[in-house]
Parts: C-alpha cells; structure tokens; sequence
C-alpha cells in the first residue's frame, strides 16, 4: 500500500460513519465486519422494532441451523432457486468452513447432524444470538432498536437517512439487511432510486389440503418419498410429513421453494403426485408387488407392507384402492395390483392454499441482482449504498442455506469496498 493509499484509507477509517439498516442475521454480520475492517468507524445497527435478531430465534424450531456441511460450492449453489449462479462466484470469498472457523473461534461449539445441518451444540438459537450481542458489545457498534428508516437520499458523497421519529442522520456508507418484504410496495423507496425490483412472493410453505382425507394421518412421516405438481416438470425429493391441514417435510419444502412463483401465479391451487416409494421404474414397483403377492399369498393384505411404508398410510391406500384389509394378497388379482402400483408411484391430491412454515417467513423476490454489484454487494444506481441478507433477490430451501447466504453477503458488504 502506497503512503498516500495508506493515508486516506487511515482518515477513512477514523472518521467513517456507517448505518446498517436491519438488526437480523445479515445486518449484525455486515456491522461486526464493517468493525472489524474499519475499527475507528462508528457504526450504527438501525432496527425498526423492538427486539433485534428476532428470526434467529425462531429459525430451525429454536435451534438455528447455521450452515450446511456440504463441501462443494457447486453443490451449495443449487440449493439456491434464486441468486445461486451468483453466489458460487463470491462463495469463495466466505463459505460454510469460514462460517464454522467465526464462530468456533468465538466459542460457539458446532454439531453437524447426519442430514448435514449443522447446529450449535446447545441446541438453542440463544447461543448465536449471545455471541452477536456480544461481539457487537466488544467491537462498540451502536445498536438503536424501535427506530425504523422511512427514507434515503443521497446527499453530496453521504447517503441520509429519514427515521421514523423525523430525524434525518448522514452517514458515509449505508448497509441494507432489511430482511425479505412481503409487499411490493415495502420495496417502493428502493425503486423510487433506480433499483430493479422483483415483485416478491413467498417461498418456503407447506401445502393445505382442506378436502383431502390424507389429513387424519397427521404425523405419519414417509422417509423418501418423490414429489411433483401435476403438469409441470418441477419435481423433488427426501421425507415427506403429512400435517392436520396437509402437507409438509422437505418433500412438499423444496417444491415450494423452487416453484415460488409458478406456485402463485396459480393461486396456491394445483394438484401434487406422490411417489411414495422413491421409485421411478414402475416395472420395478410392479414386480415388488407380484413378488409379495406369490411370497404371501394367504396372508392378508393389512399385515405386508411393500418398501416398509408406515403401517397408517398403507391402510390409507389399501381403502383408496378399495381393497379390503381383510383380502389375502393372493385375492387382489392383476386389477387390484395395477391399483396399488398408481398410487404407491403416482397418487394425487389436491392444493388449496399454503401455510408459512414453522412462522419462518422466506421471500422469492427483492432487489434485483441486476442491480446489484456482488463482488461487493453495493448498489449499481446509489453510490455508498450496500445490501445483505434477504432484501436481495436470493433465497434458498431449508437446511441452513439462506443463513450461509446472509453470512456470506454480509462478510462482503462488511468490506464497503
């Protein structure tokens, strides 16, 4: 670094005044890195409500799932419906091991489960939510809770921020972590400053089912089921858990993420195919059942379950087929066994309607990538201005991914380069 770089990047740092603007995951890691990187900087954590870190301690059933363990940033990525093309190029910048390297080194002990989430070793959110209040506390960052921003403008080189009680503050770098808007017009101050907005919609929902009998198995898990909605190629698959209002699990999760948006255009009503058993080859399927049929022919129906399916769902399907429970399999004949092998491959049940999962509230939507400089993550339109975590055009399925996206972006934001 050339004496003269040295020395505006010194005045820079000691007289810098920086707002993050959103007390979640993703403004607490941009403000503790801005610190970090800029340590006579005075930075200021603006939370609109009352209470900062809120979806923390919700997130994973009030565990936080931090990251994911998966080693490939290619893997990673696709994970992400939206913004993962452009997070594998900054990935490498910080990734699932430097997230694991942060904390650990601040004393939060890790657990890596076997579905490759990992967890504080607590078992509790609270944990994570320490470790930032408290890094925030060693680093000096000014946290201001009930204190919403209305506007921004800019002013000269400094951007100025409208709070909620009138007050107008000037600072010279400005991180938005803002979290996901439900409403588009959450987003209008952004548009109304060139920004590219992309209209936000839900993506992360189970599926109700109001008319489907399905419902009285509520509880009943299916470990590796495959699913699709009917006339689309959108498919996916892993557990699937059937609910008192219909469907949820991985299974129903990932489809929700992926079709965000097919899934509102269609006003949350289509038909869901499910393959109960994870297999495609229905010859496969077909044999099974002939196979079971010859292998236990006096026995009856209830008592041999095909692929080990839980004993309350193979009922279900016995009495969807119209086979008596009391029939021995060598009863069925080749009707009955074509009955079984549409619905253990391609049963159907109709959506009406969705509900928030586990009051984890995920946004497909935002501001545009294309507005949005993500090796640095500050805006293409509004010098000085930077993004986090949600409020951008990313998101991902569960498992720990949007929580790497909003430690990855703020990291970089947290450079203000």
């Amino acid at each position: 670094m050339t004496p003269a770089i040295a020395g505006v990047f010194l005045f820079r740092s000691q007289s810098m005044k920086v707002a993050i603007v959103g007390g979640g995951a993703a403004g607490f890691f941009g403000a503790i890195h801005v610190k970090l990187n800029y340590p006579a900087a005075t930075v200021h954590i603006l939370e609109k409500s009352a209470k900062v870190l809120s979806k923390v301690r919700i997130s994973g059933g009030g565990r936080c799932n931090v990251t994911n363990a998966q080693a490939s940033i290619s893997g990673l990525a696709k994970a992400y419906p939206r913004g993962g093309k452009q997070l594998k190029k900054v990935f490498p910048q910080f990734y699932t091991h430097h997230t694991i390297e942060w904390f650990e080194s601040r004393g939060v002990e890790l657990v890596t489960q076997a579905d490759q989430c990992i967890f504080p070793k607590s078992q509790d959110s609270q944990t994570i939510i320490n470790c930032f209040l408290s890094e925030a506390e060693r680093l000096g960052i000014l946290i201001k809770t009930s204190c919403g921003v209305t506007a921004l403008s800019q002013s000269g080189e400094r951007l100025a921020l409208t709070l909620s009680n009138k007050d107008v503050i000037q600072y010279d770098k400005v991180i938005l972590a803002t979290g996901g808007s439900p409403k588009l017009t959450g987003l209008d101050w952004l548009a109304r400053l060139g920004h590219k907005i992309e209209t936000p919609v839900p993506s992360l929902f189970t599926f109700n089912m109001p008319q489907e009998p399905i419902r009285n198995l509520m509880g009943v898990v299916v470990e590796n089921a495959i699913t699709k909605i009917k006339g689309e190629k959108l498919t996916a698959s892993g557990p699937l858990l059937i609910t008192h209002w219909g469907m949820s699990g991985p299974a129903v999760l990932v489809l929700s993420s992926f079709g965000a948006r097919l899934l509102a255009e269609k006003n949350y009503g289509f038909v869901v195919q499910v393959n109960w058993v994870n297999e495609i080859n229905h010859e496969k399927v077909l044999e099974q059942l002939i196979s079971l049929s010859n292998e236990h022919s006096t026995k009856q129906v209830q008592t041999i379950r095909p692929y080990f399916l839980p004993t309350r769902l193979w009922h279900f399907l016995l009495e969807k087929a119209e086979i008596p429970q009391d029939r021995k399999w060598s009863e069925i004949g080749k009707k009955g066994l074509n009955k079984l092998l549409q619905l253990l491959t391609n049963d159907e049940y109709e959506v009406k309607g969705k509900t928030t999962f586990k009051e984890e509230f995920v946004t497909c939507g935002g501001v545009s990538l294309e507005s949005i400089n993500m090796q640095t993550m500050e805006s293409k339109v509004v010098p000085n201005l930077y993004f986090a975590g949600e409020l951008m055009d990313i998101d991902a399925i569960t498992g720990g991914y949007n929580f790497q996206a909003a430690w990855t972006t703020g990291f970089i934001a947290g450079k203000l380069l």
